[in-house]
């Protein structure tokens, strides 16, 4: 009898932990007897048909996956659309997967790529070819729906709170008057921008102002509490969102590219603070677009996260091995103190192409800080510390080699 084939992808932007799934889907296929495929960047390498064969990685090397950052495999935005939409690409899918005997499938995504593993679940219906598709969630932004919360946010969450902590410290030394910024991803949600706020945990003051996209932007309020902050505590650290908007619902960026910059102005909002303070109270402001680094930090990894990681692609293993279909694996949260969760199922159809905002009780009444109910929610996610092994005095991250297909 024929070994079973499970095709794994890794789609969207990496995190810190994107691997630890990739581990657990492959550790568990071995026990499991099941063969582990895995496509060259993503969806993009499936319809090209570059695929490598991880049964002849050693375990060895398997259980240091887990350990790397980034997407190993390869990542794309490459997505599929309604059968309706796009049959060649459903029919080349077809094609590649029955050429190799795959009627298996991991989406390892956030909400665009779960959203087409979704559209996916419907694959035999459309093109005869029998494929069981289940979802493993990943990303940094923590907008997932259904889910508690997202395998990658609580590392990036880690490595934000952790150098706002270590900044906070430097500034202090370096006497009044200074201002920084750090600019964190979020187009649409706050949930990065806002973990820097557990810095204030461990005796630190920073970050003195938090800046969130579900908080219409207001220049002149923004100015006082500046000025507020320089007053009480001669410093003023500003943690933001890349997609800040103004009342009228508009990216800040853009809306005053011409007052600031005087030529259209895309992302950057810490720099644009950064004029807008030099502007109208003269001060200098240091800027931190930390951009990858929040995302790409593995030797800053939080071991909850990294544990959620291995556990989500460990079981979508064995619900593609029970038969089952069309469905999330995601976190409940049992309780705050002490954290316990479990993993629970989401319908794909409820999760793909959706996104969760950082929720309004989590937000301080001035709409400059968090809540303490946000950081019962976070600290649990950034527990424990995952050291990758070192060598030669740097994180040992060389890479494996995987025989193709």
């Amino acid at each position: 009898m024929n070994q079973p084939r499970l095709l794994y992808l890794q789609s969207g932007g990496p995190t810190a932990v994107l691997n630890a799934s990739a581990q657990g889907v492959i550790e568990t296929a071995r026990k499991l007897g099941i063969s582990v495929y895995a496509a060259r960047d993503g969806l993009a390498g499936l319809l090209e048909d570059r695929l490598v064969n991880t049964d002849g990685v050693s375990d060895h090397d398997i259980a240091r996956l887990g350990f790397l950052p980034g997407g190993h495999f390869g990542v794309s935005r490459r997505m599929i659309g309604r059968f309706e939409e796009c049959p060649a690409d459903w029919l080349r899918m077809k094609e590649v997967l029955a050429r190799h005997g795959i009627h298996y499938l991991l989406i390892n995504g956030g909400n665009g790529s779960l959203g087409c593993a979704a559209r996916l679940a419907d694959f035999q219906r459309h093109t005869g070819h029998a494929l069981h598709v289940i979802g493993v969630p990943k990303t940094i932004d923590n907008d997932l729906v259904g889910t508690d919360n997202s395998p990658g946010y609580g590392s990036a969450a880690k490595f934000l709170a952790s150098t706002m902590l270590e900044v906070g410290m430097d500034m202090l030394s370096m006497g009044r008057g200074r201002v920084f910024i750090m600019e964190a991803m979020g187009r649409h949600t706050g949930w990065l921008a806002a973990a820097p706020a557990a810095a204030r945990m461990h005796g630190g003051q920073a970050p003195h102002i938090v800046l969130l996209p579900e908080v219409p932007f207001d220049q002149d309020k923004f100015l006082a509490a500046v000025d507020a902050s320089l007053a009480a505590h001669g410093q003023c650290a500003i943690s933001v969102a890349e997609g800040l908007v103004d009342a009228a619902g508009r990216f800040v960026t853009e809306a005053n590219a011409s007052a600031v910059y005087g030529h259209e102005q895309l992302g950057g909002v810490g720099s644009w603070l950064a004029a807008l303070l030099k502007r109208e109270r003269g001060l200098s402001a240091h800027v931190a677009q930390v951009d990858y680094l929040q995302r790409a930090a593995g030797h800053l990894v939080s071991a909850t996260d990294a544990a959620q990681a291995y556990q989500m692609g460990q079981k979508g293993v064995e619900w593609l091995q029970a038969g089952r279909s069309g469905v999330m694996a995601g976190i409940r949260r049992l309780s705050d103190h002490p954290y316990r969760w479990e993993v629970a199922e989401f319908p794909l159809s409820e999760v793909g192409d959706l996104e969760k905002a950082f929720p309004s009780h989590f937000i301080s009444a001035d709409g400059y800080g968090v809540t303490q109910a946000f950081l019962d929610y976070l600290l649990p996610l950034m527990e424990g510390e995952r050291m990758p092994p070192f060598r030669q005095g740097l994180p040992d991250y060389r890479r494996i080699e995987w025989p193709p297909v």
